[in-house]
């Protein structure tokens, strides 16, 4: 029975049964049929016993132009998943354009890809992106009415009314918005790591959507919507996400062990394997002999043999650092014929010297 698919006669059939069969309940339930009560039964136990069986009886209705294929866990693992690139996104944005960007996930819906087409206005900046290894292609539509301050804010000026035109992107307003764009797959590309490892590539850029058709008009599409906010100025940005591209890699993101962050008390397992990747780990080892102050006119005049004094005493352990931290405390000396020191004490706190 999971193998068999309804044909449109079938559904008609389907359709009328349903017809008939409200058709016949509204009939049961008029006046005139209330009244009849063969054998003497009490028509009020009827009624109260067919709204008790209609209350047992639900009809859900199923669009067949809009197939649930993604699953509830796999939907929640997105919006997951995007809500964390939002938070990177916005932080890097804001740092390229020197004024805070907000970045929001508005919604991650599944809708077909002619309902998500013809949603979107025209002109706008329709990037066709190659997530390679995924096979397909993917969608990142970015309104104009957000580009063009953005432009305006990377060339120098502010975000005003003037900014919001109607027409399509020059070459030299495309080559700006190409820095943006490469920003945010970026982003998305450490988002989606854990996931699978996505090279992405930006095959042409288009300002009509209607003209760029990655899949069947009725295929289901993961909608991704992204809310940026710069000041006064909101636009949107929507990722879109065809469903085959990303079937074969829909158990990982049916394993929510990798959503969230500190889910969990970190146990022994844990602490061993990070240590065993720690271990190899490389780190500077710097030794302190001595510090000084000079001044500046003494500091040019110094020559090849000049001695510079310090207040150390030669006895003093010397301080280790490790990456720049101070670890240790040791004394110089010699082994094997080389300069070497041996750790005498180790460091809980920073000295006061180094505490600010």
């Amino acid at each position: 029975m999971a193998d068999e698919v309804l044909n449109r006669n079938d559904v008609e059939e389907l359709l009328k049964t349903m017809d008939s069969g409200a058709a016949s309940a509204a009939k049961a339930k008029s006046p005139g049929a209330a009244g009849v009560s063969p054998g003497g039964v009490d028509p009020m136990r009827n009624d109260a016993a067919s709204k008790k069986a209609a209350t047992k009886l639900r009809v859900v209705p199923y669009d067949f132009k809009r197939p649930e294929r993604v699953g509830k866990d796999q939907m929640r693992a997105m919006q997951s998943l995007h809500e964390g690139f939002g938070r990177s996104f916005g932080a890097s944005l804001s740092a390229m354009l020197r004024t805070i960007i907000e970045v929001k996930l508005v919604s991650v819906d599944q809708l077909t890809y002619s309902e998500f087409v013809y949603s979107l206005e025209v002109p706008t900046c329709f990037n066709l992106l190659k997530p390679k290894p995924l096979e397909g292609n993917w969608i990142l539509d970015i309104s104009p009415a957000l580009l063009y301050p953005i432009i305006d804010r990377m060339l120098g000026g502010a975000a005003t009314s003037e900014s919001m035109m109607k027409r399509p992107l020059s070459e030299i307003e495309l080559r700006l918005a190409s820095r943006i764009t490469m920003l945010f797959l970026k982003e998305l590309q450490n988002a989606w790591k854990n996931v699978v490892s996505l090279d992405f590539e930006v095959e042409r850029v288009e300002n009509n959507p209607q003209l760029v058709q990655i899949v069947p008009p009725n295929e289901v599409v993961v909608l991704v919507c992204f809310e940026l906010s710069m000041g006064k100025t909101r636009g949107m940005a929507n990722l879109c996400i065809p469903f085959n591209t990303i079937e074969r890699v829909g158990q990982k993101l049916n394993n929510n062990s990798w959503v969230g962050y500190l889910t969990g008390r970190s146990n022994q397992d844990t602490k061993a394997q990070i240590a065993q990747r720690l271990d190899g780990s490389e780190v500077d080892l710097i030794v302190n002999l001595a510090s000084s102050t000079i001044r500046t006119p003494d500091l040019f005049q110094l020559q090849v043999g000049d001695i510079i004094s310090t207040e150390k005493d030669i006895r003093e352990l010397l301080e280790v650092e490790v990456a720049g931290v101070v670890k240790f405390m040791a004394t110089a000396g010699s082994y094997k014929g080389k300069k070497a020191i041996q750790i005498q004490e180790v460091v809980t706190e920073p000295p006061l010297s180094r505490q600010k």
